[in-house]
């Protein structure tokens, strides 16, 4: 008789977890038995298999994907985790289910690592995919009008191939915790019903017995509440602009991060427009009314802590249009008018609403359904954990601007600069963005295009090559409105110009000159030299605006692969998808 191995008693696993591996050691050592296995018997060695691909720009979506490969293997099923665009990875042929989590990217598109994907899927070689059952979890924001557009345009493609839903496209708007769980739940149930035939599997898929758990880490579910230890304005004197640095103290908060990664700061309302709401609701603000997870809150403190005060949901203008019997509110409401709607919702805030229509009146009920969970911010992190320990550095434009008649300001940005002092707790955590990090080459080099407060990784990216002692060459293009008065960073940034650390340094200041000028413009400037640091194995790396700059900041860099490489434009469009899929063309861009 072979002995069998035992885990010892002193060994750093709880009691549930040390008594399942020796059951484990002792079936794998046990003697073989003479007896014929039966159905039942081989049933248990077979698993369930599923792959799990994400598109994700920021990290929420690879973050959701492993989340659901975790809760695969509780329950048996063996998950592999993707970025899309590692498709030509993918045995297609031996896959049997798949599912997608993705967010949106620009105007309905696919993120960074799902475009070359999404290429496939629409291309002449895309496989047929009858043998394969699919679910699709697209993630969005209702304030866009193309909402969750890359997940629907995914659903609908791999239907078209032949694949088989297994369960209906989810859907998430910025609060997607529980409508995630949702479909992740549905999946389980899903698989369950492909397993009948094989019991054992059933039995694995049943969700994992409930043990103890550690004391909870802190996450964007339990933010951290942090101080505020440096709230300092970048811009000089007369700028149009107010730019400040923020530094964050993370002691005893057991938060890590990596130069890329950003962080989820958890506002407050300001207390004043709360007050003009409830003004304007009727109300003293003491009524009660229940959170959504059932707790029982002062309405006033609900406004300021848990809704979204500025952000008018699609729920409450049709109720306010009943109500007011407002004609051209219902016209805006008609399914054809989305373009019309978005136009007349653009600078307007809740209070624009009520103070315009006093005669539709809401119970304190009524308001707590209807207004949105007020969410996190997320910030681009511009500090090296190894340059500043204990610490987490935060480059931000703060949002102030009169609109139909009234001043409004940036919920989270003017949270942090006018209503957060050293004593004010600031709940954090830390949102991974593992599709923006340095090459793990220090030795190659990297290109940075960040104007304005797109500039914060890149302050980050140069601490750590600095602290990690990277020879390769760092060029950075940065631009905003006057040199005299908006260039952030300019002493960190020249100084590290003139010890060589920054091997390149091209500014584009745009009101410095009658014909404004954008960091695209010095990009295409320097062609030649750019080309060069691309075959020579350059990453290159954009943060900031999605809308405009960072699509000319493409543009341009197409451009110049054509005229200073010598291609054509398909040969260019080829070369920028094979940057992405190398990683060596990276965005963070909002």
């Amino acid at each position: 008789m072979r002995p069998i191995p035992c885990i010892p008693e002193n060994a750093p696993f709880t009691a549930e977890q040390r008594a399942w591996i020796n059951g484990f050691l002792a079936g794998l050592f046990a003697e073989p038995t003479s007896e014929p296995a039966n159905a039942a018997s081989e049933a248990t060695t077979s698993t369930h298999k599923v792959l799990i691909l994400f598109g994700s720009q920021t990290g929420t979506a690879e973050g959701l994907a492993k989340k659901a490969a975790a809760e695969a293997s509780k329950r048996g099923v063996s998950a592999r985790v993707l970025d899309m665009n590692s498709y030509a990875a993918i045995e297609w042929g031996q896959e049997c289910s798949v599912l997608l989590v993705t967010s949106t990217w620009g105007d309905g598109d696919p993120p960074d690592n799902a475009a070359a994907f999404w290429n496939f899927l629409n291309s002449e070689t895309a496989p047929r995919l009858e043998h394969i059952n699919y679910s699709v979890l697209a993630l969005g924001d209702r304030n866009y009008s193309d909402f969750c557009g890359a997940g629907r345009k995914f659903d609908a493609r791999l239907e078209q191939l032949g694949a088989k839903r297994l369960h209906p496209l989810g859907e998430c708007d910025t609060d997607y915790e529980a409508p995630a769980n949702v479909w992740m739940s549905a999946i389980w149930s899903e698989f369950k019903k492909l397993s009948v035939e094989t019991p054992a599997q059933v039995k694995e898929l049943l969700p994992p017995p409930k043990t103890e758990s550690s004391p909870k880490a802190y996450s964007k579910a339990n933010p951290f509440p942090a101080r505020l230890i440096t709230n300092r304005k970048l811009n000089g004197a007369n700028s149009a602009k107010e730019t400040r640095h923020f530094e964050i103290s993370l002691k005893d908060s057991g938060l890590n991060y990596e130069v890329g990664d950003a962080l989820g700061v958890m506002p407050a309302n300001c207390p004043a427009l709360a007050d003009e709401v409830l003004l304007a609701l009727k109300c003293d603000g003491e009524e009660a009314v229940k959170l959504a997870h059932g707790t029982e809150v002062s309405l006033r403190k609900a406004l300021i802590e848990n809704f979204q005060i500025t952000r008018i949901s699609t729920g409450f203008l049709k109720i306010l249009a009943e109500r007011s019997n407002d004609e051209q509110l219902k016209k805006l409401l008609a399914p054809d008018a989305k373009t019309e709607l978005d136009k007349f919702l653009h600078g307007r805030e809740l209070i624009h609403l009520l103070l315009s229509h006093p005669g539709a009146s809401f119970s304190p009920g009524e308001i707590a359904e209807l207004l949105p969970k007020l969410q996190a911010r997320l910030y681009s992190i511009s500090s090296s954990p190894r340059m500043h320990p204990g610490e987490v550095h935060l480059t931000v434009a703060i949002v102030r601007y009169d609109s139909h008649g009234r001043p409004c300001k940036g919920v989270c940005s003017t949270f942090l600069a006018d209503r957060v002092d050293e004593q004010t707790p600031v709940p954090v955590f830390v949102q991974p963005s593992h599709g923006f990090r340095l090459p793990q080459n220090h030795d190659a080099p990297i290109i940075m295009i960040g104007p304005g407060t797109g500039v914060a990784p890149f302050r980050a990216f140069l601490e750590e090559r600095r602290a990690v002692g990277a020879r390769g060459k760092n060029w950075l293009f940065f631009g905003d409105q006057r040199r005299a008065t908006d260039f952030l960073y300019a002493d960190e940034l020249e100084s590290m110009l003139k010890d060589g650390h920054l091997t390149h340094l091209d500014t584009a200041f745009s009101r410095d000159q009658a014909d404004k000028i954008y960091v695209q413009q010095r990009i295409l400037e320097k062609s030649a030299q750019f080309w060069e640091w691309l075959e020579a194995g350059a990453h290159v790396y954009v943060c900031g605006d999605a809308k405009r700059m960072a699509k000319d900041v493409d543009m341009a860099l197409h451009q110049l692969i054509q005229s200073a490489g010598g291609n054509g434009a398909g040969q260019a469009a080829e070369y920028v998808q094979k940057l992405k899929v190398e990683k060596r063309y990276q965005r963070d861009v909002y």
